[in-house]
This record gives structure tokens, sequence and C-alpha cells, in this order.
């Protein structure tokens, strides 16, 4: 016998073979702990839909869809049956809808915070007994992350499927992006207004998701799923936890205040004088007893002082405040992120995400602003460009030309010229150099020839001089 660990977990392994009844792979019972470590409790149709989304596609032949839902969820059943006889993994109960739920024990979340790359303090709970009363809220929240996520089939998986089931995949994989990988999400996140991330005090909140997938430019969003059974007030009383928990400010590493939020996820910093709070989505899945159209018109001025602008230079300004976003579960699952199905407080018309939860009028104006301001500074550099022109131009005019040969002086001959303008020997500022030098041989020559001339002359006097003197001659 030989005993291996698979996180704190311990599988029993018989000779070599590591024992999975079930038979499922290494990489199965790592797809089923990445999802259940996120969303915590989990069909094994949501599993299956999030990690092997192809698997939707296929086995579309079955009588009756009971049958093709176990045919297709098979795989991540076993992987669960198996993570549960490691002790990774145990039933919670059942949905409302009859479907068995499956939650991760200590070992299991452990074992997931090692797949997921998070240190096991941002785990959060086994969300044991959650399938008690049916996991209503739970189920919902799943399906949020799906809708979210929107995972996308992979078509090699599918080349033997029936043309249905093929086109059906393609028009998924067609269908506009969803947002992040299921790494990108965490749920039953505490928001501690008092007390610690480990340890929240009284009067907090506890988002039922973080989304942070910066590569999707999404890096913070928080999200509230309601079942349409809370009141306006209820939900505005849990968005006023939201605000005390991002005003609360704590001292970072650098020993300097900063909010507690930004301790833990990356957001955009404060930006020529605006530093929203991170957006927050909530998700109304009308299956309560309350319209979700007549609660949003109340929740709205309820929570007014926390959302709304205030009036700056042709924009809002949300310094301080929070974006609160609103759709309905069922616009999310059909249009995704990407369909204009989001409604921001404050607003009459329905955005996509990104636009819901930016401020396209502010970033209108300061591109306008930047791009008067870019066209100042290369009018101005025009301008500077158009003068260097002509003062060099004026300078090239002035530049003297020499008197002998018509070239122009070159910048040295002219600043010499300049320094010594008066002639002088050997020196002929009105020329230039090689002109100069030419004039210079010329008078040293006919200096020679005087000089030689004279002497010569001086020579015939001498000879003469001799002839008329010479010794015994009668004078």
């Amino acid at each position: 016998m030989q005993l291996v660990a698979y996180g704190e977990g311990v599988e029993l392994m018989a000779g070599k073979r590591l024992t999975n009844p079930a038979g499922s792979s290494n990489d199965l019972r790592g797809d089923v702990l990445r999802v259940l470590g996120v969303l915590k409790v989990a069909t094994a149709d949501q599993i299956q839909r999030i990690a092997s989304p192809h698997l939707t596609y296929r086995h579309t032949t079955k009588a009756t869809a009971s049958e093709r839902k176990t045919a297709r969820t098979a795989s991540h059943a076993g992987a669960l049956s198996d993570l549960r006889k490691h002790g990774l993994a145990e039933n919670g109960g059942t949905s409302r809808a009859g479907e068995s739920l499956r939650n991760l024990t200590t070992k299991g979340l452990e074992a997931a915070s090692y797949e997921l790359g998070r240190p096991m303090s941002e785990m959060g709970s086994t969300a044991r007994g959650a399938g008690s009363s049916g996991a209503t809220h739970p189920m919902a929240v799943n399906e949020t992350v799906i809708a979210m996520l929107r995972p996308k089939p992979d078509l090699r998986l599918l080349t033997r499927e029936p043309a249905e089931a093929k086109a059906a995949a393609q028009a998924a994989v067609d269908a506009p992006a969803g947002v992040g990988t299921i790494a990108s999400y965490a749920t039953e996140v505490p928001l501690p207004a008092t007390g610690t991330w480990g340890a929240p005090g009284k009067g907090g909140a506890q988002a039922d998701i973080v989304l942070t997938a910066p590569q999707d430019q999404i890096p913070l969003l928080f999200i509230e799923v309601d079942n349409c059974h809370e009141t306006a007030e209820e939900i505005a009383a849990k968005l006023l936890k939201y605000s005390r928990f991002f005003k609360r400010q704590i001292k970072d590493t650098d020993g300097k205040d900063k909010p507690m939020w930004r301790t833990r996820w990356m957001a955009r910093v404060a930006e020529r004088g605006e530093a929203p709070h991170p957006p927050v989505l909530l998700v109304f899945n009308h299956i309560g007893a309350r319209d979700p159209n007549r609660t949003l018109p109340k929740l709205q001025e309820l929570t007014r002082p926390l959302w709304a602008g205030e009036p700056a230079d042709g924009f809002s300004s949300y310094d301080r405040k929070i974006p609160i976003i609103a759709t309905g579960l069922r616009n999310l699952r059909e249009h995704g992120p990407n369909g204009p199905v989001f409604l921001r407080f404050g607003r009459t018309h329905m955005q996509p995400l990104r636009d819901a939860i930016g401020n396209p009028r502010r970033d209108a104006v300061l591109a306008r602003r930047a791009e008067r301001a870019r066209a100042q500074q290369e009018e101005y550099q025009e301008q500077l460009r158009r003068a260097a022109e002509q003062k060099r131009a004026e300078h090239e005019a002035a530049r003297p030309v020499c008197a002998g040969c018509g070239t122009k002086f070159d910048n040295d001959r002219w600043e010499n010229t300049q320094l010594s303008p008066d002639p002088g020997h050997r020196w002929h500022p009105t020329l230039c150099e090689p002109c100069e030098n030419k004039t210079v041989a010329a008078a040293d020559q006919a200096e020679r020839a005087r000089l030689e001339q004279e002497a010569a002359e001086t020579a015939e006097k001498a000879r003469g001089w001799r002839s008329r003197f010479r010794p015994g001659q009668a004078s």
C-alpha cells in the first residue's frame, strides 16, 4: 500500500494504480474542483456547462431531455463520485428542480485553492447545508456566472455529431463572447465594514459574485443576485453596506491609508479628479412575487445619494460614487454582457455592460479636450517650425558672398569675418578662404618678384661701380 496526498486529502493507491472507481481523469477532476471552488454548490449540469460546454451538443439523438442530460453529465458525475470517495466532495441536498447538489469538503476547498491559484483564506466556506432549502439563491448565482461567462464549445470535439448539433454549437461560438474565465469569479465574498477579511465584523456585506477580468476591460465588478423576494428597502440597505465598505480606509504595506478594497483588488486609480467606487451589478431573477420593474424606480430613489453624479463641464462626475447597474437574468442569458440589456441608475437607456459601468460622456469630453490640446500643440509646433524656417531664410539671405568668386561663405568663415571685419596682413574678410589663399599667394609671389628685381638692379649697379674703379685703372 502507498499513500499519495491530494492537497491535504489522502488517496489510497493499490500498487501504482490510482483508485478512481468512476474512471475519471485528473483533468476532469481538476475541472470539477475549479468550478466548485468558485460556485461552492452546484449541479453536475452546471459544472458540465462551464467546464466542458461542447458536451451540451452531444447525445442530441437521445429520446428525452432527461436522457440527454444524463449522458452529457455522466463524465462529471463520475468525477464527482471519485472526488467524494477521496473525501474532497460531498452530496449537498437537492435543488428545487430535483437535481442533486454537490459541494466540496474542507479538504476539497484546499485542493481547489491549488487548482485556482488562490490562497485558502479567499476560498470561502464549504456551503454545507445550502441544499437543505433547495438552494434557489446559489442556483441563481451559478446561472448568473454561466450567463456572464458564456462558455464556448470546442468545435473540434463535435466532428461526429449531427448537423443540427454542429449548427447550434457554431451559433454559440459565433455569438458575442462572455467575460473572463471561471477563475475570474469568486462567490460569497465578505466585504467587511468592520473587522478583518478573515473575521468580518457587523455592518458589512457579502458579495454574491466578484468578477475580476482586466483582460476583458472589467477590472472589478461586484454582482448581487436577487430572486425578487427582497423589497427595494432591503436591497437599498445592502447597497448602503457596500458604500460603507468602499469608504473604509486601512493602512497598506507602505504605511499609507488606502481604501480597504484596493488592498485586495485592482481597479483604475483616481484620474483627473475622479475616483469612482467599483461598480455593482444587480441581477434580477424573477421567480419571486416582487416585480423588478416596480422595485427598480423606488430603489433608484432610495439609493440616489450613493450613485448620483455631480454636474461637471459637459458631463457628470462620479467621484466617490457607486455605479449601480441592473439587468434581468433572462436578458443576461439571451444577450450576454455585450448586449444592450443593462440599465445604469440615472440613465434612461439600456447599454452593454462595459458602457454601463463607464462614463462615456466624460470619456467623449476628455477625448475632445485631448484632441484640441493635441491640435493646439501641433499648431504651436507648426508655428515654431515656420518661425525657425523664416529665421533660417533671413539668416541665409544675410550670408555674405565672396567678392572674388561669388561663393557663399560657410558658417566658420562668416563667423570669422564678423569677429574681424577689417582687412589686415594676409586677412581678406571679403574673400572666401580659397580666394584668400590665392590672393595671399599672388601677393607673396609679387613680393618675391619685386625683391628679386630689386636685388638684380642692386647687383647690376654694383657691377658697374666695380668696373669703374678697378685697381690700376686711371680715374
